[in-house]
């Protein structure tokens, strides 16, 4: 454990107030009871939501619906009124807080402003860029807001192996970007946010690994995460399937297909402790549901405390419970795959 990880992990604890920890304890609870009894109980509210600030993206990554400008869903921007509304209504049992599903957030003009007001919370606050728009001026924003965490895509240490998987993307601004960053973090003598390189592993990156981590040392960077990627269409292979089988999360059959490593148990954490929330107010299962197919509610025409225990939310989580193979969305799920390094 590095020093900063230690401190980010202090001031992860430091917003967790009674009324949070007693949350948290309802929903843990609420889990482990419904394994056991194959029933969707639940109690409390959500630990931890997305927040999805846009779709929009200036890049064009090849596994990213934002980049494949694939969506079947329309492309927006968050409504600064639905967000203050939904913070306000969660914010004395929510934890932790992404600014990210789809899109690049710093594309929305109020992403900063919504930070702050999330972090005025006591929220924790993170997002993940891929910072093409960390100006001098968003540099020291961003330090500013009271952001807590922020994630850096990196994917390449050199521009020609960085815009094999970052298409249209310059490494140059991300490293300029970054320095801004460390440099305004010291200027205002902040421990936040704390700022992790995020390397996702395909076979093109696969040799730059050691770079990436000299890299972020070189450069003041907290962290470096390496994270194994999601391939749609996996089955009968990809050139961005790593070589190195300990950051792929498929595996080869003798058959010559590919399956997925992990073994999909029936229930899922993830649909007890948080939602993700798009720009125009509709609440889905998780992060996988890109194209918001699993829709669980829309929170402009209802509450979040009536969606969170509505019926279609207990019926999904009861199919969870039952069969987590028969949801399409579940069978390329990666939970228990990421790699951290």
């Amino acid at each position: 454990m590095t020093r900063g990880t230690f401190q980010d992990g202090l001031n992860l604890a430091s917003k967790l107030t009674p009324r949070r920890a007693w949350n948290a304890l309802q929903v843990v609870s609420s889990y482990a009871l419904a394994r056991l009894t194959k029933k969707p109980r639940h109690w409390g509210s959500p630990v931890s939501i997305s927040f999805e600030p846009t779709t929009s993206c200036n890049l064009r990554c090849p596994e990213c619906p934002s980049g494949l400008r694939s969506f079947t869903r329309p492309t927006g921007m968050l409504s600064d009124n639905l967000f203050k509304q939904t913070i306000d209504q969660l914010h004395n049992r929510l934890l932790y807080l992404l600014f990210y599903f789809q899109g690049e957030p710093y594309l929305h003009p109020s992403f900063l402003d919504l930070v702050k007001y999330a972090s005025g919370k006591g929220l924790y606050t993170a997002t993940s860029t891929n910072a093409h728009f960390l100006t001098e001026d968003n540099a020291r924003r961003t330090v500013e807001s009271g952001l807590d965490r922020l994630i850096i895509s990196l994917d390449g240490t050199t521009q020609d192996v960085y815009k094999q998987y970052r298409v249209g993307g310059k490494l140059d601004k991300v490293l300029e970007g970054t320095k801004r960053l460390v440099k305004y973090k010291k200027e205002l003598k902040s421990k936040t946010p704390y700022l992790i390189f995020q390397f996702l592993v395909v076979r093109p990156n696969e040799h730059q690994i050691d770079e990436a981590r000299q890299l972020a040392k070189e450069l003041g960077v907290d962290d470096v995460w390496f994270k194994t990627a999601q391939i749609y269409d996996y089955a009968q292979g990809s050139p961005l399937i790593p070589t190195i089988d300990y950051y792929s999360r498929y595996q080869a059959q003798p058959n010559g297909t590919y399956s997925l490593k992990n073994k999909l148990i029936d229930g899922c954490w993830k649909m007890w402790y948080s939602c993700v929330i798009t720009w125009d107010g509709l609440v889905v299962p998780c992060c996988f549901d890109k194209d918001a197919h699993y829709r669980l509610g829309n929170l402009q025409q209802q509450s979040f405390k009536a969606l969170w225990k509505s019926d279609s939310y207990k019926k999904f989580r009861g199919s969870l419970l039952k069969g987590r193979s028969q949801i399409e969305m579940c069978r390329n799920c990666s939970e228990g795959t990421k790699v951290w390094g």
